[in-house]
């Protein structure tokens, strides 16, 4: 499943952005239709493939207008993508409660990489009252579903919020983790 560039571990001198999209763009539609998915259609899985050409390009205006588009209709890629989008002002205009709002939708869903980044959201406190608890949570639920490319990656940012934890603290996140379903399950 394609997710957002800077959620890959940056290489050196380099942020990341666009480049691994660039090269997995192809096959989304069919990574979602495998998948299942009911609320994906063969149209907008096309859109969103657009989408993530757009964003490949840079042309980020082009792809926060697909997006949005998209993540309207609840598709959790184009949701996570606005979320990143939103947090680095690229295509739209930089705004932190924005960005949360689309995670959260995405993350509530399931996604792992909507669930990183609104950790990471919460962590910092950007868009939401810092929470290193929520964040915990978070970074536990997108760990235990990363993809092999990025998990060590999100492993090592999770054990470090989970340093910022007293162990009651710790045990609760977990157990919370252990404990959370998305919502098409709740």
């Amino acid at each position: 499943m394609i997710k957002p560039t800077h959620l890959l571990k940056p290489r050196a001198g380099k942020c990341g952005l666009g480049s691994a999209v660039g090269r997995r763009v192809r096959g989304i539609a069919v990574a979602f239709l495998v998948a299942g998915s009911s609320s994906v259609t063969l149209a907008g899985a096309n859109e969103l493939y657009a989408g993530e050409q757009a964003f490949a390009r840079e042309d980020y205006a082009r792809a926060a207008a697909i997006f949005i588009r998209e993540a309207e209709r609840g598709d959790a890629v184009a949701q996570t993508y606005l979320g990143s989008m939103y947090t680095s002002g690229r295509g739209v205009p930089q705004d932190y409660v924005t960005a949360v709002q689309w995670l959260r939708r995405a993350s509530d869903h399931g996604y792992p990489a909507a669930q990183f980044l609104l950790g990471m959201m919460f962590d910092k406190g950007h868009g939401v009252k810092q929470d290193f608890v929520e964040a915990e949570i978070l970074l536990d639920l997108a760990t235990a579903h990363a993809e092999p490319r990025v998990r060590d990656y999100w492993t090592r940012i999770r054990n470090a919020v989970a340093g910022k934890l007293s162990q009651d603290e710790l045990a609760y996140a977990q157990k919370a983790a252990v404990e959370w379903r998305p919502i098409q399950d709740r």
